[in-house]
Parts: structure tokens; sequence; C-alpha cells
């Protein structure tokens, strides 16, 4: 039987949250050396939810956000996607822009500066955490270019449900909030995995025998 996050047990599901931190880890170092400038960071929620409390999470089905959609193949193939408030993206994209003053866009929408940035941002989010799975499990993957999308949460969401129900319907949620001196931005990152992509992991890591059917 594919094991799957439904019939983990519960070393392997706290496996698969230490490397969601780790990965979380990673990702804010990168982000701290992509804008010089120091950034702290909470200690990342993980949590494994169904899609429609991902979208509760994320303050309802029409609430407007970002999405960066990437896919990655190799040994462990799937999908990952980072989901903003469009507050965040624009404090985050600030952050990267205008470092002289980090003064608050009020459009409505990004654009097309502010999307390029979300867009480098994401890829070297994305980037760290696949380096660190890379890392933690002698395996190798590479990242497509992301997609972005600002829609509401309810539509952006459908896709990846849409997607993901061969597999299940929860899903591997990191709820990370960071600082760059007053200013604090939320980011949800999760990870829609191909169907043998916990199988492949867990032995990788060796939690899950090769013969093992649960």
């Amino acid at each position: 039987m594919t094991i799957s996050i439904e019939n983990m047990d519960h070393m392997q599901m706290d496996v698969l949250k230490e490397i969601g931190n780790i990965g979380a880890g990673n990702a804010m170092t990168a982000l701290a050396q992509m804008l010089n400038k120091k950034v702290d960071m909470s200690v990342p929620k993980v949590e494994i939810l169904e899609f429609k409390e991902v979208v509760e999470l994320l303050g309802g089905p029409e609430e407007l956000v970002c999405g960066l959609y990437f896919r990655f193949d190799g040994d462990m193939a799937g999908n990952i996607m980072f989901m903003f408030s469009l507050p965040s993206a624009k404090l985050l994209t600030n952050l990267l822009i205008w470092k002289e003053n980090n003064q608050i866009q009020d459009r409505g929408d990004l654009d097309d500066i502010e999307r390029s940035a979300l867009q480098e941002i994401g890829n070297i989010l994305s980037g760290a955490y696949i380096s660190s799975l890379t890392m933690l499990t002698g395996l190798n993957m590479k990242l497509s270019i992301p997609s972005l999308a600002v829609d509401m949460a309810g539509a952006i969401l459908s896709v990846p449900i849409i997607q993901y129900g061969q597999v299940g319907d929860k899903v591997l949620l990191i709820e990370t909030e960071f600082h760059q001196e007053d200013k604090d931005i939320k980011g949800f990152f999760f990870l829609i995995p191909d169907l043998e992509f916990y199988d492949i992991l867990l032995k990788s890591l060796g939690v899950l025998d090769n013969g093992s059917n649960n």
C-alpha cells in the first residue's frame, strides 16, 4: 500500500514535520541573504490540514491572496505552493525593491515589477526548501519556473485540490511568520506530492522499510 499522510504513524509524521521545520529555517536564511537584511523568524507552525481548512486559514474562499506555484521532478516529484495575503506580498516585495524607504504602495494589485520580485523571492524560498530535502535524503530534484496568480483563495486552491485528489485530501502546511524591523510578514507553504513521494522520502530517511506496507 502506498503511504500517504492519512496512514502515517506518529514517528513518520514527526519526521515529516521536522523536515518542514528544517526547510522553513533554510528558506528564511536564504531570504535574509537575498535581502541583505536581518530577518527574524517565529518558530514555524507545521500542520496536517484538509484543503478546506487551508482555505479558511487564508481568510476564506473570497480572500484576495498571492499564490506561487512550482513543479519539482527528479527522484521525487510533486508540487509546491507559497501563499501570502496581498498586504504581506507587498511588504515582501517592498523589502527587495524599495530598500531605502520600504513604503507600501496603495494599489490593489501587484504591478509587473512587484510580480517579478515576488517570483524571484519564491524561487529563492522553494529552492532552499528543495535543497534541504536533497541534503537530508541524498535525492535529486529540479524545480520548474514559478507560476504566479493573484486571485481569491478558493480560486487559486481549486487547481491543486483537483490535482491532489488522487493522493488524498490532506496536505502538509507550514505557516511561517517573519519579521524585518517593524514589519511582520506571514506566509503559507504547502506540499502537494505525487503518489509515490512519501514512500520514497521515508525510505530514503530510513523510517520506512522497503518491504513495508504501511
